[in-house]
């Protein structure tokens, strides 16, 4: 029994020549009548030179007139270095014309003629379909008309209509395609060794032997891609069904038409029971230039069929590793999701999406360690390293969930604390003090704001709301005293020197408090007095905050609190109007580096740090007071997998000078620089080259800063007034100037 594949056609308008091709309809179905076309009026092109000029950028003219190519996305695959070279597309069908066969350089020498002894170069008036599908797969990239979807593949012309069946005045012709002659053409793909077949053809379903072929294409690895047909029905053409049979393991994938914007045609049919194989690609309106340079529109689901099979190429040229069965999986699973959220009954999995093919999908992780990685999110950075870490320039080799290797730049992927204003913050957390002390011994609280520590002035609600801030109890047993307290740094519980500071809003001291974002939870401390020096020692632990703005990770910002202890060592003695001190400390941190956090991907968190601090404070003449103050530190990043081991410096520095009895209150000055890497970083050998991430910001935050206060009725008035150039270590943040008049009164 001699079983037929029609090619089903569309109308023609007389803008550009409009006309409609690919499956649909039973055995003997004859295509929709199509009026005589009418070309559009064109300039006649160019000559192209012999021979033609590589071009030097893959978003040329010619890639801007391939609808069916920009529409595909397929620019990123292009600038990947795909081009499907070295990849053999058959293409069963009515054979391609003589006339263009400078859009075919690449014509593989199995071509053939499965129908007859013409040979596979057709004549008109006979038609052009092969022709328009075959170059929408793999027309030449040659600045010249339009190119295809994988321009350096190699054409494996498989002519299978009927002699005489595509006779007439069309140039689509009404061509007939026996079942026989394409089961042939499967067997020679086979052979000659064809990753993807196309068939822009439809019909009844294949008879026996077209199954077996089928079955013997597909078992061999070849992906066959199939349109769904043209008669707008909700299921596809019978022929293109065959994809939901076991005989096409899966590797057989159906193609449905999209127009411009991205909608089902009318005439497309539908993804239907077949919506696990279905695939949407751009079937209308698709421009092609005929041999004369004459410019047409033509729709039909035969043409967004070639769309995938060109992006099925691309893959393989690209990913030879991927096996056929992730082809298919991954051109589906990146699909753009049309319709109804999820694979449906009319867009199947959406449409076509080269970029996303060709990115990262599903889990990424580093090539050379197996480390997971992000390509949105691996690190935040402290108020220390600033605008550290270039955008651009921290390359790394990575692999996806289909085991692909992609050169990646994570320099996007580091975030960086955020550059806000200090004096709201400043303002908020100024708490109410309270105290008592009873021959040696001290208890102090800070307590919240909103309320006052006498229980007989406030409300119930009131205090219901009354917490604790922080608090302290010191005693003394002959010469040593003891100090532990929550919410207080080990420095913060005993006196010791006279280095005290004035209450500055903003400008940060030298002791790197407010840089790193320290939050102390519990310390305790030993002070003792010898031979005049004064000798303390501290432990701590606590957090250090880090805000973390929205990602693709964290659906909103928060807080991150990292942990960290510390142990100080301080001394300190006066020598008349001079006091001074020094100390060291040792700071463990157990989820961060110096405030940041990095990921697995960057070599992970945990870091040491020692401090050296050294401050003076001179009283020359009554009522002045000089104040200095200085911090260098050294951070120690761990080697582990992935990194070296490595050194981070920091600086800070703050002079202060204050004079009492200004009108009748005091005034301070302070000139400060917090805390900030000064150079150093993350020696990185995970990435696939060595690489070092500095961590030195280009911004130098300077601060300055005037603090007045003095008796004012019952209370205290106070006015601070300040300026922050490149705020946060950011070169480019603009100035935060600010100031703050407050009048407070204890009970």
């Amino acid at each position: 029994m001699s079983i037929t594949k029609t090619i089903l056609a569309g109308g023609a308008l007389p803008l550009v020549l409009l006309s409609g091709c690919g499956g649909g309809g039973g055995g003997a179905v004859a295509s929709t009548p199509t009026p005589a076309p009418v070309p559009v009026p064109v300039p006649t092109p160019t000559p192209v030179p012999t021979p033609t000029p590589v071009p030097t950028t893959n978003d040329t003219a010619e890639y801007r007139r391939s609808n069916s190519a920009v529409q595909a996305q397929a620019l990123t695959a292009y600038n990947a270095g795909a081009s499907g070279a070295g990849v053999i597309a058959g293409v069963i069908d009515s054979g391609i014309l003589a006339a263009k066969i400078a859009e075919f350089p690449r014509i593989d020498p199995n071509s053939t003629d499965l129908a007859g002894s013409r040979g596979y170069f057709q004549e008109l008036p006979d038609g052009e379909h092969g022709t328009v599908v075959a170059q929408v797969l793999l027309g030449a990239k040659n600045d010249a008309g339009t190119q295809g979807i994988a321009p350096s593949a190699t054409l494996l012309v498989l002519r299978t209509d009927t002699p005489g069946s595509c006779a007439g005045d069309t140039p689509e012709g009404d061509c007939t395609h026996n079942d026989n002659a394409i089961a042939a053409g499967l067997d020679v793909a086979r052979r000659v060794g064809a990753k993807v077949v196309n068939i822009s053809l439809g019909g009844s379903p294949p008879n026996t032997n077209l199954r077996t072929a089928i079955d013997r294409a597909t078992s061999a690895g070849i992906i066959i891609v199939i349109s769904a047909g043209n008669d707008g029905g909700a299921e596809s053409d019978p022929l293109a069904q065959v994809a939901n049979d076991a005989i096409a393991h899966g590797l057989v994938l159906i193609a449905g038409a999209t127009d411009s914007t991205q909608t089902i045609t009318s005439f497309s049919g539908r993804a239907g029971m077949s919506a696990a194989h279905y695939l949407t690609a751009l079937g209308s309106r698709v421009r092609y230039t005929d041999a004369s340079g004459a410019s047409f529109l033509y729709s039909g689901t035969s043409f967004s069929a070639p769309a995938v099979s060109g992006a099925v190429a691309l893959l393989a040229q690209a990913f030879p590793t991927l096996t056929p069965a992730q082809i298919v999986d991954l051109l589906l699973r990146t699909a753009t999701d049309l319709g109804a959220t999820g694979t449906d009954a009319v867009y199947g999995h959406g449409e076509l999406n080269l970029a996303r093919a060709f990115a990262p999908v599903g889990s990424t992780s580093l090539s050379v360690t197996a480390e997971a990685v992000s390509l949105t999110d691996n690190a935040t950075l402290s108020g220390a390293m600033g605008d550290a870490a270039s955008k651009t320039g921290l390359g790394a080799r990575i692999r996806d969930d289909y085991a692909r290797e992609f050169a990646v730049d994570l320099g996007g992927t580091i975030g960086r604390a955020p550059v806000s204003t200090k004096l709201a913050s400043a303002l908020s957390s100024v708490p109410h003090q309270t105290g008592i002390s009873t021959g040696a011994t001290t208890v102090a609280l800070s307590l919240d704001a909103r309320a006052q520590p006498d229980r007989l002035t406030l409300s119930r609600a009131d205090y219901g709301q009354a917490r604790a801030l922080a608090g302290l109890v010191a005693t003394r047993i002959g010469k040593t005293e003891l100090a532990m307290g929550f919410a207080r740094g080990g420095e913060a519980l005993l006196g010791g020197g006279d280095a005290a500071h004035p209450a500055f809003l903003v400008a940060d001291n030298a002791d790197g408090a407010a840089s790193l974002a320290r939050a102390p939870k519990a310390a305790f401390a030993v002070r003792r007095s010898a031979g005049g020096i004064g000798w303390t020692i501290s432990v701590e632990t606590g957090a250090l905050r880090l805000w973390e703005t929205a990602s693709l990770e964290r659906a909103r910002g928060s807080w991150r609190e990292q942990h960290y202890d510390a142990m100080r060592l301080a001394a300190d003695r006066r020598f008349g109007p001079l006091a001074l001190d020094i100390a060291l400390t040792r700071m463990n941190e157990h989820d961060s580096v110096l405030g940041g956090r990095f990921s697995g991907a960057l070599g992970g968190n945990g870091a040491t740090s020692y401090f050296a601090d050294a401050g003076a404070v001179l009283t020359p003449l009554y009522h002045w007071r000089l104040g200095a103050a200085v911090r260098r530190g050294w951070t120690q990043v761990p080697g582990r997998l992935g990194r070296n081991a490595s050194t981070i410096a920091t600086q800070a520095l703050a002079f202060d000078v204050t004079r009492e009895a200004v009108l009748g209150g005091s005034m301070s000055l302070r000139w400060a620089q917090p805390l900030r890497v000064t150079s150093g970083g993350l020696s990185l050998t995970g990435l696939g080259d060595a690489t070092f991430l500095s961590l030195a910001p280009q911004g130098h935050e300077t601060d300055v800063e005037m603090a007045y206060a003095r008796p004012l009725w019952r209370g205290v008035m106070s006015l601070n007034a300040y300026r922050r150039v490149q705020r946060g270590n950011y070169l480019s943040a603009p100035d935060d100037n600010g100031a703050a008049l407050r009048w407070s009164v204890g009970f």
